[in-house]
């Protein structure tokens, strides 16, 4: 086969690889991307459900984890979540803001790989899919590649092929294995934004409760995120356990607060003395899904009116909701991890 050559060429289809194209395309540099996959940009269109939540306004550099936080603020300052929601809306996509700044599209996922595949032929960059790559090496002025397709040569090469999350949409340790030839250091690395595992007795405790969200604030190593916490039927899932899990290492525990935005304490003090029949359940249910008021009332034992609760009770409730501390069994691993981390 006759050996190619491009200015750049970009290993990986997916968002990252695809916005790197259409820019340096629009710079007017001749670009390859290619990708082992059949489909391009698999996990666009598996993300936000299959709505794509494609940025958040309030992105700051504060929302990212860096050895080195002075390249997050350049790069955001550079490019900002408003420039993408731009490009997004000359595009005619239509979308929706659920929580404060996030946003999704009205339909589909597919309208934002559209959108980024249209802007990759606008700018002249060439997707090239089943294509594997078998070895790299440097050479003057630039790569080889010895790819599936042929010998391709670059001046520029940008790996972009992701990390080890979700094995089932063709994620490989890839450009680890790359940053190692090329003498990178690479730290171990372990499941980031994923759900967790439960031990079997709460696992037990809450199953009946699988698809049941509320909002709580959740805190684990000097980190919190006060965001809804899902109950899956495997473990803890939703945005703030998510979060919390970037944080988090085998055998700590989370403090998980219930009922963030109200005084637990001062409430069933109130409660008490102007309906002493009142139960702790009766009170939950009114802040909590019924159901998951009810599973948690029963995973503490509280029982009886609160008439019968002296100060140490209610002050041991409180606690028990402010800090309800849970020890996870483990998280669901890179099967269902949204990215890797350090």
């Amino acid at each position: 086969m006759n050996t190619a050559s491009y200015d750049v060429i970009i290993i990986g289809a997916g968002a990252a690889g695809l916005m790197c194209a259409l820019t340096a395309g629009y710079r007017g540099r001749s670009v390859l991307v290619i990708d082992h996959a059949n489909k391009p940009g698999k996990k666009i269109l598996m993300s936000g459900g299959g709505r794509c939540n494609f940025t958040n306004l309030n992105s700051t550099p504060a929302n990212f984890l860096s050895d080195n936080p002075h390249y997050c603020i350049s790069a955001l300052k550079r490019y900002t979540p408003q420039h993408f929601l731009d490009l997004v809306e000359r595009h005619g996509i239509e979308h929706e803001e659920k929580a404060a700044g996030q946003l999704f599209c009205k339909d589909s996922s597919k309208e934002i790989l559209d959108m980024l595949l249209t802007e990759c032929e606008w700018a002249g960059a060439e997707v090239r899919l089943k294509t594997s790559v078998k070895t790299i090496s440097g050479v003057d002025h630039g790569y080889q590649l010895q790819t599936s397709s042929g010998t391709l040569t670059c001046e520029s090469l940008v790996i972009a092929c992701g990390g080890l999350s979700i094995p089932t949409m063709g994620a490989t340790g890839f450009g680890y294995d790359i940053a190692k030839q090329f003498g990178l250091a690479v730290l171990p690395t372990r499941a980031g934004l994923v759900p967790f595992t439960l031990h079997p007795e709460l696992k037990e405790q809450l199953a009946p409760l699988s698809g049941v969200s509320c909002p709580v604030d959740v805190h684990c190593n000097n980190e919190h995120f006060r965001e809804p916490m899902l109950v899956t039927h495997r473990g803890l899932s939703g945005p703030s356990m998510l979060q919390i899990s970037s944080f988090w290492h085998p055998g700590d525990s989370l403090s998980v607060n219930m009922l963030p935005a109200t005084n637990v304490e001062q409430d069933l003090h109130d409660l008490r003395n102007s309906k002493p029949q009142s139960t702790v359940a009766q009170y939950l249910a009114q802040h909590l899904p019924k159901r998951f008021a009810q599973a948690l009332n029963d995973v503490h034992g509280w029982a009886g009116p609160l008439q019968g609760y002296k100060n140490s009770d209610i002050e041991q409730v409180a606690r028990a909701l402010d800090q309800w501390t849970i020890k996870p069994a483990g998280t669901e691993g890179y099967r269902s991890a949204l990215f890797r981390t350090h």
